[in-house]
């Protein structure tokens, strides 16, 4: 699975200057996620996702939400610079030579585009991310 930088026409967050702050209780509720296992056609992944456009401007951005639970493992390629801050639990990734990582609640993950990577099952874990690119449709409300 890749993603790309397609342009919606979905609501965006910044729709006029000032603060805008979304409570930490509400966001499950504001911003529901997906089920990635349905997206990717890989029923045993047990990993949530949700793109949320904060602009659609000639340089757009996105944040999302991301968490996965113990379950299969599934690989992602990034098209496109994306970090990742891991709020709760911890992320278990690996690259194509098979180095595995760990991050966990405080990290920062750096993925860089055109790096396939895989989500280890194990991984028990919520992050935010941002990425330079259009909200993917595929992992949208």
């Amino acid at each position: 699975m890749s993603q790309s930088s397609t342009e919606t026409n979905q609501n965006q967050l910044s729709q006029k200057p000032g603060i805008q702050i979304f409570k930490a209780a509400d966001l499950d509720k504001l911003f529901p996620k997906l089920d990635v296992g349905t997206i990717i056609n890989q029923p045993g992944v047990n990993s949530k996702i949700v793109d949320v456009p904060v602009n659609t401007a000639s340089n757009p951005l996105t944040i999302g939400f991301f968490s996965m639970s113990p379950g299969e493992s599934f690989d992602f390629l990034y098209d496109v610079v994306e970090y990742k801050v891991v709020t709760k639990g911890k992320f278990v990734i690996r690259d194509k030579e098979g180095n595995r990582y760990v991050a966990e609640a405080g990290d920062v993950i750096l993925f860089s585009p055109d790096f396939p990577v895989v989500f280890d099952g194990e991984s028990d874990g919520e992050a935010i991310y941002t990425k330079h690119a259009a909200a993917l449709p595929a992992f949208m409300q």
